[in-house]
């Protein structure tokens, strides 16, 4: 009895502690929805000159606004702290909203991030201040656009076009999270860096589990 005791302590409760954080993480591991009516990118042109829109893919969002120049150190920390592990993800892309006559420098600062990484994913699209003003409103977050239409503040939008963060019903006393600000180091790595793997997470069991579904029929 004592050495069925003792295998089924070693086999069996490997297992059980196996399903029960499988079944947390795929029950509990998703970054909320706060928004399902954000506008989409159909009003601007992309550097590349490709198509660029939200519908499945996963996205950051930002607004550097007509001096880019003043964003480039939140270029930098994004780059750094969520874009380098991520940007192999598929799917997984960067946009960032200028408005016209920014091309050149977007090109400028494309440049120098190729210096540190791959930027395959930066998608930089340009539209009028109404355009941009119409986007960002459409999130529907406390922020405000500067003067320059920019904004520290990054926003992760979903496959479907929706907007995620955290809805405040976490942990006690927490507030809502609609974005994170890139000019805070401290915010990208103790806030953006955990929903980045939360919502990665979340597709690729997702993706998990639609293939396992396609092999059982």
């Amino acid at each position: 009895m004592k050495k069925f005791l003792v295998l089924g302590v070693l086999f069996v409760l490997p297992l059980v502690a196996y399903l029960f954080f499988a079944s947390g993480v795929h029950n509990f591991a998703k970054l909320p929805v706060l928004n399902k009516s954000v506008g989409n990118l159909k009003n601007f042109e992309a550097l590349s000159g490709e198509e660029i829109n939200f519908q499945d893919k996963i996205t950051v969002l930002g607004f550097f606004g007509k001096n880019i120049y003043n964003k480039q150190g939140n270029a930098f920390n994004l780059n750094q702290k969520i874009y380098k592990k991520n940007y192999g993800f598929q799917d997984f892309q960067f946009v960032v909203a200028l408005p016209y006559g920014s091309e050149n420098a977007a090109r400028e600062l494309l440049e120098e991030l190729s210096n540190i990484t791959n930027v395959s994913e930066w998608k930089f699209v340009f539209g009028t201040e109404e355009s941009i003003k119409s986007l960002f409103k459409s999130l529907n977050t406390p922020h405000q656009l500067d003067e320059n239409l920019s904004t520290s503040y990054v926003y992760i939008i979903d496959k479907n076009g929706d907007l995620r963060g955290r809805d405040g019903q976490l942990k006690e006393n927490e507030s809502k999270v609609y974005g994170y600000d890139a000019s805070s180091v401290a915010d990208l790595s103790n806030v953006m860096v955990d929903d980045i793997k939360v919502i990665l997470a979340e597709y690729r069991l997702a993706l998990k589990k639609y293939k396992a579904d396609r092999k059982e029929k």
